[in-house]
């Protein structure tokens, strides 16, 4: 039996390919070929003396070992990563890595980053943009922008704001509805997600909790919130609009909100970062500023009928 540890190289292309199970995205996310990462994994099960992967048509299963290696692999790399990127934080003071969805990004964040570059020209913002909930350490992630029930145990998590969603049209459109159900002689336009996160932008919900009946949506259907609001503002029919993603349509008056009820739950845009950095004088500085950012959408709650 072989004692002696084998190459960092084979470790690390195990590690990926049993994160992803998958040789290909591993040896993509590696930056090389599907067939060097294979051969890296095969002198790891040469050194090991048993097959780590079961390969089976078209995809690969962790053998029983495969499984037993895995855990402690990932944890070392992901300590490796973290003592990495605390020691490149010490040299490069002057950034801070921030990561949000797409739409949030598009949306709400991006329109206000001249503020808080012209506040703190000192501090070297970098955005990345990201449906996948990214690693904080293989990523170079200092700080992340999260939103729905999603657990972040382990994690420094600090709640930003509670989310909701109303109909929304513009301004021309608005003059036909006098009451809710005059929706119903409208375009309605849908959205593709049917995720849990995303259950206050769906119609089914929203008339089920109001009592509210409408038909099916008529209109187009969009797999992107941002998409279907910038239809609506258009003056393409009625969308259930999230106030945050909304914002900049409600603010200029493209896009207004009549009715007064409104769903929300328990889904929030979160703060999210490794435990202990929420401390670090950069972390602190933009936590600070979007808190005091965001208080502008509890301006759009006033009279709201929250359901």
């Amino acid at each position: 039996m072989n004692d002696r540890l084998p190459p960092l190289t084979a470790l690390r292309a195990f590690e990926a390919a049993a994160r992803h199970m998958s040789f290909a995205q591993a040896a993509a996310e590696l930056h090389v070929t599907p067939a060097a990462l294979s051969f890296q994994i095969k002198s790891l099960e040469e050194h090991l003396g048993a097959p780590v992967f079961h390969r089976l048509n078209r995809r690969v299963e962790l053998t029983d070992v495969g499984h037993t290696l895995v855990a402690g692999v990932a944890e070392g790399f992901e300590a490796l990563q973290s003592a990495w990127s605390t020691a490149l934080r010490q040299l490069d003071q002057g950034h801070l890595t921030v990561t949000a969805g797409p739409a949030f990004m598009a949306a709400w964040l991006a329109p206000r980053m001249s503020k808080f570059v012209t506040t703190h020209p000192e501090l070297e913002l970098r955005l990345t943009a990201s449906l996948k909930l990214l690693n904080f350490q293989r990523d170079g992630i200092d700080l992340a922008i999260r939103f729905g029930p999603v657990s972040d145990q382990g994690y420094f998590s600090e709640n930003l704001f509670q989310d909701w969603a109303t109909p929304m049209m513009t301004p021309e459109l608005a003059e036909r509805i006098k009451i809710p159900q005059d929706l119903c002689t409208q375009t309605i336009i849908g959205q593709g997600s049917n995720e849990i996160l995303h259950l206050i932008e769906r119609w089914d919900e929203w008339c089920k909790v109001t009592g509210i009946k409408i038909p099916e949506a008529k209109g187009p259907y969009f797999s992107t919130p941002d998409a279907a609001l910038n239809y609506a503002a258009n003056g393409g029919g009625v969308v259930l609009g999230r106030v945050s993603l909304a914002e900049p349509y409600l603010t200029s008056g493209r896009l207004v909100a009549p009715i007064k009820q409104a769903v929300r739950r328990e889904i929030y845009y979160r703060i999210v970062c490794p435990s202990g950095l929420e401390d670090d004088s950069n972390v602190v500085t933009f936590r600070e500023w979007i808190k005091e950012e965001v208080k502008s959408l509890a301006t759009f709650a006033d009279d709201r009928e929250f359901v």
